[in-house]
């Protein structure tokens, strides 16, 4: 191990001498182990610009530490692995190459031909060929919320506005919603009744939450105020789900069926290319 402290002495002057730029034209070896050379351009200097030179020392001497532990590892199963473990090691390093090339070639291809564009009819198609695939597995509902003070001066107003819920309402309730401690007026979208219980702390306090199995108007009290829920719709567990719900995965089901089906066609338009350009033949 001597030889690796006189190394990071030279290393600290190399360092030091060209302040710790990236840009050293000189292809003196910074670290040897055996056969294998570490050069300054193997390392990412960029790391260390702005750090102090304690900081920068340091940073350098891990890198040296870690390729030379690499290499001793690899020089030491070189010597101690047997030739069909070395062999098989080898075809699978070529295996994975050949895999990472070919996957990245074909995504890009994929990414340059793909038409990412779904008719409402490609995705009615879908949702009813694979109704089986849509049960709820949780509780859903479409209803709104406030939780406002009780002291509130306009707290009248509020539950009027948020029970009538006409289009002036909505604008009103939204006009002043920095007065509510909470709320949720999306009533037109599904979402998941424990997603409800989650915001509304009397839900979570032993209430009877089947108060949430059918639609209607629920007050509150708790010690942080009043809540005002207006349960609209209900979809119990175990429903076929709407699919304004599953929209995200219709149309994600919509784009990797096409991608496949590219994938197979540019794997074919490849091969069929290469023998009209006599570059793939096969022999009798």
């Amino acid at each position: 191990m001597k030889y690796f402290f006189i190394l990071f002495g030279v290393l600290l002057v190399t360092v030091q001498s060209c302040n710790l730029r990236s840009d050293t034209t000189e292809r003196a070896p910074m670290a040897r182990v055996n056969d294998a050379f570490l050069y300054s351009t193997d390392i990412d200097f960029s790391f260390v610009q702005g750090q102090s030179e304690t900081d920068s020392i340091v940073y350098v001497q891990n890198i040296i530490n870690n390729w030379a532990t690499t290499q001793l590892l690899i020089d030491g199963a070189n010597l101690n692995l047997n030739k069909d473990t070395q062999a098989e090691f080898e075809q699978l390093v070529q295996q994975y190459k050949s895999d990472l090339y070919t996957s990245a070639y074909v995504e890009a291809l994929v990414n340059n031909n793909l038409d990412t564009s779904i008719s409402n009819q490609e995705l009615d198609d879908v949702y009813t060929n694979n109704k089986q695939l849509f049960i709820l597995k949780e509780d859903l509902l479409k209803m709104r919320y406030v939780n406002v003070n009780s002291t509130l001066s306009n707290i009248d107003e509020v539950k009027k506005r948020f029970k009538r819920f006409n289009f002036e309402d909505k604008v009103r309730l939204d006009s002043i919603a920095i007065q509510f401690n909470s709320f949720y007026l999306k009533d037109s979208i599904w979402i998941k009744s424990e997603q409800v219980i989650s915001k509304i702390n009397p839900l979570q306090l032993g209430f009877n939450k089947v108060l949430l199995k059918k639609p209607n108007f629920i007050q509150l009290k708790d010690s942080l105020g009043l809540y005002l829920m207006q349960i609209n719709e209900v979809l119990e567990r175990g429903s076929q789900a709407p699919m304004q719900y599953v929209l995200p995965t219709l149309k994600q089901i919509v784009i990797n069926n096409r991608k496949l089906k590219l994938i197979k066609q540019l794997k074919s338009d490849i091969v069929n290319d290469a023998i009209k350009n006599k570059k793939f033949e096969i022999y009798n």
